[in-house]
């Protein structure tokens, strides 16, 4: 029985030390690299930002490490993210993407941001381009015996309405939207993409996904490799001497989880008009 009081003891310890190890590797001294994962829905950019500037202003934090895991998501939260690490680099401060399994889209985009990008030889990436969804459900509910009636102070007030069909002018209002969003995304991986030939762009940027190989062949991303090497060239890059790596996580519960990375437009005439940076 001595044996199995040892056993327990010994991985009581490990567990304890390791615990240790995680919380000082968190504590602010020193010299770090950071380490944020993206993943999910990009649709509420709001807590993302908010870790990139508290990261940004610790002084203990030398580079930041961007594991971009997402099929994308809306334009406006893929443009703040882009915009944080912006923020993030101008504070001198390198930051390294490691693309996952899938970086498309609005995860590509703000994957755009970074000094330096990794993707694996197979990730799934790319996908530039815009999309604007319509759903016409008028004939199912006119079988349900269902009509609707909009009351409203403008022609273009109830555009994507579920319970008609789109107007011509409708169409081409909707396809100078997204015509506008498509050069700003464009003009975000021409910024850092100085190697990227812009009619060559163009021609690929068509909503079409890459292999990591291919977008590395592209000029689209820097090297070929995984989460460990972008740290490693993160602490390269940093010029720190022996940074220590964190992990930056927060503890969330399904409900929370759910609710962040919800679609969330939704049907009728009140919902917002949302443009998306989103792989099909």
């Amino acid at each position: 029985m001595k044996w199995i009081r040892r056993f327990f003891v010994f991985v009581i310890l490990l567990s304890v030390l390791g615990f240790l190890g995680s919380l000082l590797a968190r504590l602010p001294v020193g010299e770090r690299v950071a380490v944020l994962k993206i993943e999910g829905v990009l649709i509420n950019s709001e807590p993302i930002v908010r870790k990139i500037e508290s990261l940004k202003e610790d002084k203990s934090v030398r580079a930041l490490v961007v594991r971009a895991e997402s099929p994308g998501g809306s334009v406006g939260a893929s443009q703040e993210i882009y915009r944080a690490l912006e923020r993030f680099r101008e504070s001198k401060k390198p930051v390294v993407v490691s693309m996952g399994n899938v970086c498309a889209s609005g995860c590509f985009y703000l994957a755009m941001a970074g000094d330096y990008i990794y993707a694996n030889p197979g990730t799934i990436t790319g996908s530039i381009g815009v999309i604007i969804q319509h759903t016409n459900v008028k004939e199912l509910l006119e079988r349900l015996g269902i009509k609707t009636t909009s009351i409203k102070t403008g022609k273009f007030k109830d555009t994507l309405s579920p319970t008609r069909e789109l107007t011509e002018e409708e169409k081409r209002y909707l396809q100078e939207l997204i015509d506008k969003a498509y050069e700003q995304f464009l003009n975000a991986i021409l910024k850092y993409r100085k190697e990227v030939d812009p009619n060559k762009l163009r021609e690929i940027a068509d909503g079409r996904v890459f292999t990591g190989e291919d977008a590395q062949k592209l000029k689209l991303v820097d090297g070929l490799g995984g989460l460990q090497d972008a740290i490693e060239k993160a602490k390269e890059l940093s010029k720190a001497e022996k940074p220590r790596v964190f992990y930056v996580e927060e503890p969330k519960g399904f409900l929370r989880r759910l609710l962040e990375n919800r679609l969330g437009a939704g049907f009728g005439v009140d919902a917002p008009l949302m443009l998306y940076y989103l792989m099909q």
